[in-house]
C-alpha cells in the first residue's frame, strides 16, 4: 500500500503537463536572451555604443548617420546587397513567429498579424500615424534645432530608379521587425514569466528607445513615448497589424520624403560640416 501511494504521488509529479510547463518556464529566459542578442537587443547595444562614441567626438549637430547606407558603388550590386539584407532581417522575424507557434494555434492569428480585420487595421494604423508620426517629425526637428540630434539620412540622394521599391521594403522590414518582436513576441514571453502589463509595456518601450539612441537622445525619448502608446494599443486591441501598418507608413514617408525635406529645410535635415582646424605656425 505504501509503495502504491508513492507510485501515485510520483506519477502525479511527473505528469507530462506539469513537466512541460516547468521546462518551458526554465527555458524562456534563455530563449528571450538569445532572440534579443540576434535581433533588436543586438541593435540596441550597437545603438548605445554609437551614441557614446558620437558624444565623445565632434558636436552632435555636426554628425550624421544613414539608415539605408549604400553597400556598393555599383548600383546593381548595391540593390542586390540591400535586398539580401532585407531578406535575412525578415528571416529573423519569421524565426520569432516560429517560436511563438503552438500546436493547433496559429502564431500569426494569435498576435493579430493577419488580414481578418485589414480595413480596421488600416484605419487604426493611419490614426496612429497622425498621433505619433507627425509629432515625431517635430521632436526630431526640435532636437536638430537644439543641437542634440544627429542628422539622420534615410537614403542617399543620388539613388537609382529602383531605390523607391527597396525603401518601401526597408520600411516594411522595420515595421515587422520592431512591432512583431517588441510587441508580439516580448509581450507574450514576458507575460508568461509573470510580468505585469505595466512592466511589460514600460520595459519594451525603454528597449525601443535604446534601439534608436544612435539618432540622439531626443529621438530615443520620442521612441520611448511611441513604445508606450503602441504597447497600450496592442494591449487593448490584441493585434499587431495596425501597429505594423503605422510604423511602415511612418518609415515610408521618412525614407522616400527625405530628399524633398533636405531640399526644403537643409538647416534641419542635413548636417552642418564641422569646421576644419587650421594649423598654427
Amino acid at each position: 500500500m505504501w509503495q502504491s501511494d508513492n507510485m501515485i504521488r510520483d506519477s502525479a509529479f511527473h505528469e507530462p503537463g506539469i513537466e512541460q510547463d516547468a521546462y518551458r518556464r526554465r527555458r524562456l529566459p534563455w530563449e528571450i536572451a538569445l532572440v534579443l542578442l540576434v535581433t533588436v537587443g543586438q541593435s540596441a547595444i550597437y545603438s548605445v555604443v554609437s551614441f557614446i562614441r558620437a558624444a565623445t567626438r565632434a558636436p552632435i549637430s555636426q554628425q550624421q548617420t544613414q539608415l539605408n547606407p549604400s553597400r556598393s558603388a555599383e548600383p546593381l550590386w548595391d540593390a542586390i546587397y540591400q535586398f539580401l539584407d532585407i531578406f535575412f532581417s525578415l528571416a529573423l522575424v519569421a524565426l520569432v513567429v516560429y517560436l511563438l507557434w503552438e500546436p493547433g494555434l496559429s502564431a500569426l492569428r494569435r498576435i493579430g498579424l493577419d488580414f481578418r480585420r485589414f480595413g480596421g487595421d488600416i484605419a487604426r494604423g493611419v490614426l496612429l500615424v497622425a498621433l505619433i508620426g507627425v509629432p515625431g517629425i517635430g521632436v526630431y526637428a526640435a532636437g536638430r534645432a537644439l543641437g542634440q540630434s544627429i542628422a539622420v539620412i534615410p537614403a542617399p540622394l543620388d539613388s537609382s530608379w529602383w531605390v523607391i521599391a527597396l525603401l518601401i521594403l526597408a520600411a516594411l522590414r522595420a515595421g515587422l521587425t520592431e512591432e512583431v518582436i517588441f510587441l508580439g513576441y516580448l509581450f507574450d514571453r514576458l507575460r508568461r514569466l509573470g510580468w505585469s502589463w505595466t512592466w511589460v509595456i514600460v520595459s519594451t518601450a525603454l528597449l525601443r528607445g535604446s534601439y534608436h539612441l544612435y539618432q540622439g537622445w531626443p529621438s530615443a525619448l520620442g521612441n520611448v513615448v511611441m513604445g508606450l502608446v503602441f504597447g497600450w494599443c496592442y494591449r487593448r486591441w490584441g493585434r499587431v497589424m495596425p501597429l505594423v501598418v503605422a510604423h511602415t507608413i511612418i518609415d515610408i514617408v521618412a525614407f522616400v520624403g527625405y530628399p524633398l525635406a533636405a531640399a526644403w529645410w537643409p538647416g534641419i535635415f542635413t548636417p552642418t560640416p564641422a569646421p576644419t582646424p587650421t594649423a598654427t605656425p
